[in-house]
C-alpha cells in the first residue's frame, strides 16, 4: 500500500486554502475545480500552470480519468501520472470532482449526506472527511 501521508496533508492542505475567501473557486475550470485544487497541492502548479498542461485537451477532470494512459506522451497524462504516484486514483478523480464516494459520504462530520459537487463548503467537507477516512486505514 503506498504511503498516503502527502495527500492526507495535501487534501488538509486544500481544504485550507479553499476556506479563504481570496481563493478562487470555480467548478468548471480546470485549475481551481476540486480535483485542481488538489492538484495544485499535491504537484506545487498553479491553476494557470494545470490549464496550460491540460492544453485544451479536456475540458473535465473525469472525461481525462476515463481514459489516462501513461504511455502517450502527453503533458495532461504526466500529470495524472504524477497525480497517481502520490496515491490518487483515477476512480478517485472522478468521486472527487463529484464528491461522490459513498464511503467519504458516510464518513462526513454529522453523517451521510450528498454534497454538491460546484460548492466549496462541500468540496471542503469532501475533502476534510477523505483525509480523516485515509488516516483511519493508515492507523
Amino acid at each position: 500500500m503506498k504511503d498516503r501521508t502527502f495527500l492526507i496533508q495535501a487534501l488538509r492542505q486544500t481544504a485550507i486554502r479553499l476556506r479563504s475567501e481570496d481563493t478562487k473557486y470555480q467548478w468548471g475550470h480546470m485549475g481551481q475545480c476540486n480535483a485542481g485544487h488538489l492538484v495544485q497541492s499535491l504537484t506545487g502548479l498553479s491553476d494557470r500552470e494545470i490549464v496550460a498542461a491540460v492544453d485544451n485537451e479536456m475540458n473535465e477532470w473525469t472525461e481525462h480519468a476515463r481514459t489516462f494512459c501513461q504511455n502517450t506522451g502527453s503533458c495532461v497524462d504526466d500529470l495524472f501520472y504524477e497525480i497517481e504516484q502520490h496515491g490518487l486514483d483515477h476512480q478517485a478523480i472522478i468521486h472527487l470532482e463529484n464528491l461522490s464516494d459513498t464511503k467519504i459520504l458516510k464518513n462526513l462530520a454529522g453523517g451521510f449526506r450528498y454534497l454538491e459537487r460546484n460548492r466549496r463548503d462541500d468540496v471542503i467537507a469532501y475533502m476534510e472527511s477523505m483525509a480523516d477516512l485515509m488516516e483511519k486505514d493508515v492507523a
